[in-house]
Order: C-alpha cells, then sequence, then structure tokens
C-alpha cells in the first residue's frame, strides 16, 4: 500500500507574473484601410500610426485599426489620418505596394484583447522601463530588461484585460557588426560569417536574422537614405565606405518581407556560437544573467510602478497581479505531488516515480522486447567502439554496464573484449573518417544489439564542421542497420561510474525495445497520445532557405511506447501537408479511438482541418493541444511563513499551473535550483474545433507525461512524446532518418 501525500488548497499561495487591468472612459476611434490588410502589415501599420501622432496608440485586430488617445490629446481627423498613411507609405513601402485608403469604422467594439494590445503597445512606444548593467567588461554588457506582452484572463467565467510583465536578462555587444567582420578571421568570406548570423538593430534594440548580403552601400546609400527612420541608421547609411556590404534581415521567423541595412546600424547578438569570435567566456556571462528571486520581485515591483503610470493617461488602470489569494480558482496543483506518481514495473511491481531505480531493480522491467523473452537463450550482445585513448577506464566502464543489465536481469555477451581505442590522428581527415567506417563495417557483421561509443570531447558542437560529427556520422550508420548506439563522452566517463551508469541504463534497456515502467493507472483522457513536431534549419552559408521534416511518437494510455517515425522527405515552412499528417498518423492503430495530439507550437495553416478530416474518415476522435515554450509567464510560490508586507516570490511547485481560461493554462513542468535559474512553464491550448477536454485534463495528462523518459532519471519538460518528436525531428535535419520503428532509438 503506498501512502500519498495530498496537496491542497493551502499550495495555492502564488503568484504570476500577468498583472489584470481595468478601464474607463475611452477616448477612442476605429478604422479600416481598403484595401484590406492582412497580420503583417497590419501590425506594421499600427506600429508606424504609434509613432506618427504623439499620444495616440493604434492596433490592428481582425481587419481593423483601433486608434487610442492620451485623454489630454484631440483625436487625429479624417484628413491627418489620410496624410499620415501618405507619409508612412512614402517612407518604408515599394513602389509595388498598395495605396491604402482610409475609412472610418463607427460603434467600435472593445474586447479584452484589444484592451490588452492598447496597453502593449503604450508600454512598447512609451519605454517606460529602464535597463539595468549588472556586468560589464570590455565590449560586453548584460542587463536587466522588462518583457511584456498581452493577455487576457477569465475571471469569474468573464475574460478580462491583462499585461505579462517579466525581467530578462540580455547579453548586449557595444560593438557594430562592421567592426564585427574587419576584426574576424573570416573576413574575406563575408557571406560565410554574415548569413544566418542574429544581430540586433542599434535603433531599436530589435532582433533578426540576416539572410543575405544584397549589394554594397554604395550601390543602395540614396534608396536607404530614403527609408531609413532611426538616426543611428542615417548616420551609419551617411558615413559608410563606398564597398561595404548592405545586408538584407529578416524580423521574427515567418515576417515575408527582408529590409536592406548598413552594418553600422546593427551588432552581432552575443551566443554560444558568437561568442569565442568575441573572444569572451558565455559560461561566465550565462552566470550573470541569473536572476535571483529576490532582485526578481524588486524588478516586478519596478516594472510594475513604471507601467501603472505609463498606462494612467489613457485611462487604463494597472491592477494587481493573479495571484493565489485573490484568484484561488484559477490556480492548479496535481491532487498528489508528480513525484509520487505510482509507476508500475515487471511482476506486477509497483512503486513511486522518485524510487525507479528500486522499482526496476525488485520488478525488472515492466514490458521485455520479444527478442529478450527468453532470458537464458538471448543474452544482449554488445560491442565497443573506442575513439578514446584510456582503455583502463572504458573497460572498467564496460564490467560495470553488464553487472548492472545482470542486476535488471538481463544477462549480456559483449562481442569484441578489447576495447582498444582506435588511434586516429584527425578524425576530420578524409583517411581518418575512411578508417571509422571500416572499423564501423567490421563490427556491424557481428550483428550486435548495441554499440557502445566512447567520443573524444571535442566532437561535441562540431556538426557545423564541414565533416559534421563523429556522433551523427556513427548514429546514422548503425540505426539504418537498425542497431542501438549509447554514446559516452570523455568527460562523462571521468565522472562517478554509479551516477553515469543510472544515467544511461534505462536508456539502454529501452533503446532496445524493452519498456521499463508505465503509469501504474490509466490516464483517462484519451487511449493514445501523440507528440507532433516540425524542426527548421536556415541552410549554413545559403541565403533564405530552410529545411523541415516532422517527427511523431505514439504512446498508450499508461504510457506504454507503441511506436515511432519520422518523414524522410522535406517539407517547406512549418505546416505538416496532408499526405504527411495521413503518413504519420497510421489509420490501423488509431481507428475508433480518442487520440491526444500535442503540437509543438501552434498548429499552423490548414493543419486542424487535415486532423479532423482524417480523425472522421476513420472514426475517431482528435483532442488537439498546442504546447507552446517560448514567451511564457513565469509563476511562483508565496510563502505564507513571512508576514503579509514581507512575502518573498519563491521556486514554484512542480505542477502548478494558472488557467487563463476554459481551453488555456500555464504549466510548470520542471524543477530547478535557484543556482541554474526560474523554471521556465509552458503554454498549453486545447484547440475548440476538436474533440472537447478539460484543461484541468490537459494539465494532469501532461505531467504524467513528463515522467515517461525512459532515458534519463531527470523528467524532460515537454511530455514525452513530444520530446520524443522534437528529438526524431532534430536527428532528421542532421540527416539521421528514423524508420517507423518500435524502439526509441533516440533516447
Amino acid at each position: 500500500m503506498i501512502a500519498l501525500a495530498t496537496q491542497s488548497l493551502q499550495d495555492k499561495n502564488c503568484l504570476s507574473e500577468i498583472f489584470a487591468l481595468g478601464h474607463t472612459d475611452l477616448n477612442l476611434v476605429s478604422f479600416r484601410l481598403s484595401p484590406l490588410t492582412d497580420r503583417e502589415d497590419g501590425l506594421r501599420l499600427s506600429y508606424r500610426f504609434s509613432r506618427y501622432f504623439p499620444n495616440v496608440i493604434v492596433v490592428w485586430k481582425n481587419g481593423l485599426f483601433y486608434a487610442l488617445a492620451n485623454q489630454e490629446q484631440t483625436l487625429p481627423t479624417d484628413a491627418e489620418w489620410a496624410g499620415a498613411l501618405e507619409y508612412i507609405h512614402r517612407e518604408i513601402y515599394e513602389p509595388s505596394d498598395p495605396e491604402w485608403r482610409f475609412q472610418r469604422s463607427r460603434n467600435p467594439q472593445m474586447t479584452p484583447d484589444i484592451i490588452a494590445a492598447f496597453a502593449e503597445q503604450i508600454l512598447d512606444v512609451s519605454q517606460p522601463f529602464r535597463p539595468k548593467t549588472v556586468y560589464s567588461e570590455q565590449n560586453i554588457e548584460v542587463k536587466r530588461r522588462a518583457d511584456f506582452g498581452a493577455e487576457t484572463v477569465e475571471i469569474n467565467q468573464m475574460p478580462h484585460p491583462a499585461i505579462a510583465l517579466s525581467p530578462h536578462s540580455r547579453i548586449t555587444f557595444q560593438g557594430t557588426l562592421d567592426g564585427f567582420l574587419a576584426n574576424h578571421p573570416y573576413r574575406q568570406n563575408p557571406e560565410r560569417l554574415l548569413v544566418s548570423l542574429k544581430v540586433e538593430t542599434l535603433d531599436t534594440d530589435s532582433t533578426a536574422t540576416i539572410e543575405e548580403i544584397v549589394g554594397t552601400i554604395a550601390e543602395h546609400r540614396t534608396y536607404l537614405l530614403t527609408k531609413a527612420s532611426g538616426a543611428i541608421s542615417r548616420k551609419a547609411l551617411e558615413e559608410a565606405p563606398a564597398e561595404q556590404p548592405v545586408v538584407a534581415v529578416r524580423f521574427g521567423q515567418n515576417s515575408k518581407r527582408l529590409y536592406p541595412y548598413a552594418m553600422a546600424a546593427l551588432r552581432p547578438c552575443v551566443t554560444a556560437e558568437t561568442a569565442n569570435q568575441l573572444d569572451i567566456d558565455f559560461g561566465t556571462l550565462l552566470e550573470q544573467t541569473k536572476i535571483p528571486y529576490a532582485d526578481r520581485q524588486q524588478l516586478l515591483k519596478e516594472y510594475s510602478a513604471a507601467a501603472k503610470e505609463a498606462l494612467r493617461p489613457y485611462n487604463i488602470q494597472f491592477l494587481k497581479a493573479i495571484n493565489g489569494r485573490d484568484n484561488g480558482d484559477l490556480f492548479w496543483v496535481p491532487e498528489h505531488p508528480i513525484e509520487q506518481t505510482p509507476i508500475q514495473f515487471g511482476q506486477g511491481v509497483t512503486g513511486l516515480y522518485n524510487g525507479i531505480l528500486r522499482g526496476l531493480e525488485n520488478g525488472g522491467v515492466y514490458q521485455r522486447h520479444r527478442d529478450y523473452q527468453n532470458v537464458s537463450e538471448r543474452p544482449i550482445r554488445l560491442v565497443v567502439l573506442n575513439l578514446l585513448k584510456p582503455e583502463a577506464q572504458v573497460n572498467g566502464f564496460m564490467q560495470q554496464v553488464r553487472q548492472q543489465l545482470e542486476r535488471y536481469k538481463f544477462p549480456s555477451l559483449e562481442l569484441n573484449p578489447s576495447t582498444e581505442a582506435i588511434l586516429v590522428d584527425n578524425w576530420n581527415s578524409p583517411e581518418g573518417r575512411a578508417t571509422l567506417e571500416d572499423k564501423l563495417d567490421e563490427l556491424m557483421t557481428i550483428k550486435p544489439d548495441i554499440m557502445f561509443v566512447f567520443l573524444p570531447q571535442s566532437d561535441r558542437g562540431s556538426d557545423d564542421d564541414e565533416s559534421g560529427s563523429l556522433y551523427h556520422r556513427i548514429y546514422s550508420k548503425l540505426l539504418r542497420r537498425q542497431i542501438a548506439s549509447q554514446f559516452i563522452y570523455e568527460e562523462t566517463l571521468r565522472k562517478e561510474t554509479r551516477y553515469v551508469l543510472n544515467q544511461v541504463m534505462l536508456g539502454v534497456l529501452a533503446k532496445l525495445g524493452n519498456v521499463p515502467f508505465v503509469l501504474a493507472e490509466p490516464l483517462q483522457v484519451a487511449d493514445v497520445f501523440i507528440g507532433l513536431d516540425v524542426a527548421r534549419s536556415k541552410k549554413r552559408r545559403l541565403s533564405g532557405s530552410m529545411n523541415a521534416c516532422a517527427g511523431v511518437c505514439l504512446y498508450g494510455n499508461r504510457g506504454e511506447f507503441i511506436r515511432a517515425k519520422s518523414e524522410d522527405a522535406a517539407i517547406e515552412g512549418e505546416e505538416i501537408p496532408q499526405r504527411f499528417l495521413e503518413a504519420l498518423l497510421p489509420a490501423g492503430a488509431l481507428r475508433g479511438k480518442t487520440v491526444l495530439i500535442y503540437r509543438d507550437g501552434r498548429f499552423c495553416g490548414d493543419e486542424v482541418t487535415h486532423l479532423l478530416n482524417w480523425a472522421a474518415a476513420i472514426q475517431s476522435q482528435f483532442i488537439l493541444v498546442e504546447c507552446r515554450k517560448s514567451g511564457t509567464s513565469r509563476l511562483y510560490n508565496l510563502p505564507r511563513s513571512n508576514s503579509d508586507r514581507g512575502r518573498s516570490i519563491a521556486a514554484p511547485t512542480r505542477g502548478l499551473g494558472l488557467k487563463l481560461s476554459s481551453h488555456e493554462a500555464i504549466l510548470v513542468t520542471t524543477q530547478v535550483s535557484g543556482r541554474i535559474g526560474v523554471p521556465r512553464p509552458i503554454r498549453l491550448t486545447v484547440r475548440s474545433e476538436g474533440h472537447p477536454a478539460s484543461i484541468e485534463q490537459i494539465m494532469d495528462a501532461t505531467l504524467k507525461l513528463t515522467l515517461l523518459h525512459h532515458g534519463a532519471l531527470k523528467p524532460p519538460r515537454l511530455p514525452m512524446l513530444l520530446h520524443g518528436a522534437d528529438r526524431l525531428a532534430d536527428l532528421r535535419l542532421n540527416g539521421v532518418y528514423v524508420p517507423e520503428c518500435d524502439r526509441q532509438f533516440w533516447l
């Protein structure tokens, strides 16, 4: 009998970074443009209108523009709007773009999302949040900034406008892109260095990606000067040498437009990839980006005070943050701590998730693969490929691997007892790679079940090299022959062996097709669970083109792995075509069942329509859930132990959720130490077009599905089926195609 601790409503002493908004007597108008504008143009034009008229804020929603003026400001006349439109068109658009005509709209209907959009735009235009520099060395600074965005929250079943405020850190390079290029070893080949590089504009701090080099300053100076709206951009254009390249950048992933920029008006973003080029220690900078809880709380106070003052002139009231004391019904925690979820192993043994190793040792795996049903007749066949020099460490490690397998009731046979290293001076040379191919062929002829590969640390992060990494080269070759692999890097081998074995042995068993454990109790919301993902990658050193592919994983309602596959062919953009969706979702396995489909990010284009048509064709019911990883407000615990006045925010309970509506929620799925940072929740949205499911059911299922990582003792941030789909899609981009299989090769 397992005693489980019950989480009570007292655990909802919690706080969000989402602040409710009120409003009274808004001074506003609405209008449309003819021809109708699409979303991208609507957002661009509203941004420009907001800057053209002082103290007037313009937002775009579903084809209509809404303009809100400061209470002391008279709204522009129709003639003034038409004049502004003509000026903006001349300033930023091309001759081929349509010329819009202004048309006033009567009786504008205000909705909470429009009020929230006004608040976001006011904060964007007025910029009330002052960045704070917390670290500075040479040309690098780390600054605390405010992220903010429009939200709506259902309170007492009524939607209310809200604004999300969150502190974040940004690492900023103080130089410019032209200086970066001038000091770089690839300066003679600017395309190789610049294309796909992330940059920031000096005028607005907006981030973008360089897509191509479109010419020189001499060729574009006159034209660019007519378009330059910022003082820095204008000065950079005037002073740039004639032969300097002009780059075209894209803001956001899906924007259709490219914008030419002088390099002196841009600076490179500081990332792990550019840190070495900038001669800086990225690890030190990352340490400086961590914001302690006490500092976060102080920043939130400062940001909320600044936002309140910025919104006041527009008659928008900045109210309290959504919190557990005032809005307890909006917060959710699982009935029991998620770490105490009952798990089932082999022989009917049941234990708790936080006792996986003990349960596995007592009961063995929940389900053995058909190849290993008979313990006495079929040992696991191991081989070793050692590309390291310290053979002694490899020998000792492999001895403990076999002992650990025996402990879990899997006898093993090492087919090449010698773990002598293959010594090649340079694996990046054709001769080195040829030697590796020969050795791999030799080892595969003896038909192992799994190959343990020991790799030098230098192989990590070498995928961008012309020859690619040893990891993906070996992985791909083994996978094509349906041989599982376990990679051990040099640095890992130096760690305490017991710790490493505990981390990898579950994965070894699962890669061979066994299911180590499942949920003891089935999830009620659906019969089958599917993760669906598309990975994207810019073609290196080629302009403006991308590869994409889809991955999918299927699990049963107790978390039992069923099968996985990825799509072999590349696709354009992020929308998965109908034929791929139908191929990825097998009719035979899903017919007549309720299926919960997680999509990494938003469903794109016609994906929802295609899925629902497929569901109808196979007499199934599809619950469609979007799972977004970025741009989600953080949640905090607010312990009662402190006085009411002096409460301090603390790390959130793993499993804490905030219901934004009956179909949308924020959910904390991880637990990290304060030294590492603050957990980043995920955002779950149940699409109304699909089969209905309560948001509480979705949060509960999502949390429990994070427990099913059979390749690590630490649960992932995403439900395992989505984590697996992401991994499959990423492997496909790296040239590793996973055909339909009943083993979790990718763990």
